[in-house]
């Protein structure tokens, strides 16, 4: 028992509270796996297995964005259900992350091709 229930039980004598909600007998579980993905040109929205949905903007996964509309529908769920690959883009998101709220890396968009190559200074 809590400070307060003992403060509680202190004045009420030999009675006990019982804390009870009317309505909150019934637990649902969640289910993060991923049952959906779709996209628009500026919305990822991914439907989750317990009935939510995800909705983030698709400027925080720049690979995504820059992305053909058939790159971006060529998706798989990986993970054990809990994480989305496009395996054109080499993206992979979960869905802790997108609940979490977290965009992707900065630089993550980045590849080889598009990187301006960088010069060594020499030791003088």
């Amino acid at each position: 028992m809590n400070a307060h229930a003992d403060d509680l039980a202190g004045r009420a004598g030999p009675y006990r509270f019982y804390f009870w909600r009317h309505g909150m007998t019934t637990s649902v579980a969640a289910d993060e796996r991923v049952a959906g993905v779709e996209l628009t040109d500026d919305t990822l929205s991914v439907s989750l297995m317990d009935g939510r949905t995800i909705s983030v903007p698709l400027a925080w996964y720049p690979r995504l964005l820059h992305a053909t509309a058939a790159e971006r529908q060529h998706w798989e769920i990986a993970g054990g259900g809990y994480g989305i690959h496009w395996p054109d883009v080499d993206e992979d998101l979960s869905t802790e992350g997108l609940l979490r709220g977290a965009p992707a890396p900065r630089g993550s968009a980045t590849s080889a091709a598009t990187k301006k190559p960088t010069r060594r200074r020499s030791k003088r």
